[in-house]
């Protein structure tokens, strides 16, 4: 294993009538443990009462940077076409200063058409919603190199997918972190598909760290041999049960090398 495995929770904004009992759940996830707390970018709830209460990604991100000391933050991700790319990369910025150099700029394609029609964004295609992430990808990494002041850190940028002609290169090409969604068998084939896509960009595949949903204990050892060292547990409002949450961190600590004294 080439790095720590590592236990991301989703606090799925929505459903919780009071923001409240989010904040309350992101201190309880540091407080467990969790090595990153993710929310999502959407208008609306994705199921149970879709007119429930639902909360903006970004500005709460700002307020999980300031409540949280530890964790790092994110979008689990980004909706590609919901915001100008050079805006989205100084927000970024912005929260990654907040956060003392603590974030992670998860992003996608988009994919969920009512917060594309109820906000007034062209939902397009597939096709057209890739072409525009690739289109914005350069210039979110542009405009950061350009910011005053810089982000704390080099931010990493995650991008959640697996269409494997499109996004899987686009992976190869910007990603720190690829989201794969699907069984065990999907995840592997498509991790040779990107290895495939680094061998051509000229990206060393070890670097892209590979993320998924939390499988439960007696499945997550497969990932792990197949590539998957970040692991995320989606979470759902109002109560943000982190029982399960619990269970991943033990046995995150059982697979994860013990440091040795001495060397850095």
């Amino acid at each position: 294993m080439s790095r720590p495995v590592r236990i991301g929770i989703q606090l799925q904004p929505q459903h919780a009538p009071d923001y409240g009992l989010i904040r309350d759940a992101v201190l309880r996830g540091e407080d467990a443990g969790v090595d990153i707390v993710f929310n999502w970018d959407h208008f609306y709830p994705l199921y149970g009462d879709p007119d429930g209460a639902h909360f903006e990604c970004w500005t709460m991100l700002g307020a999980f940077a300031e409540q949280t000391e530890r964790v790092e933050i994110g979008a689990l991700v980004t909706g590609g076409g919901y915001r100008n790319p050079d805006l989205l990369a100084d927000m970024a910025r912005t929260v990654d200063q907040i956060s003392g150099g603590r974030l992670i700029l998860g992003i996608g394609s988009g994919w969920f058409e009512r917060d594309y029609d109820e906000y007034g964004y062209e939902f397009g295609t597939a096709g057209s919603r890739l072409n525009l992430l690739k289109e914005y990808l350069p210039r979110i990494t542009g405009r950061l190199a350009k910011l005053n002041p810089q982000p704390v850190r080099q931010i990493p940028i995650l991008i959640g997918g697996g269409g494997e002609k499109k996004t899987l290169r686009l992976v190869a090409e910007y990603a720190d972190i690829w989201h794969s969604f699907g069984e065990l068998d999907v995840f592997t084939r498509k991790s040779g598909i990107l290895e495939d896509h680094c061998a051509q960009v000229g990206t060393e595949s070890k670097k892209i760290e590979r993320s998924v949903s939390w499988p439960g204990a007696e499945a997550a050892p497969a990932y792990l041999a197949a590539g998957a060292t970040l692991f995320t547990i989606g979470i759902n409002g109002p109560d943000y049960d982190l029982t399960e949450v619990r269970e991943a961190i033990a046995w995150r600590d059982q697979v994860n090398p013990e440091p040795v004294a001495g060397i850095a």
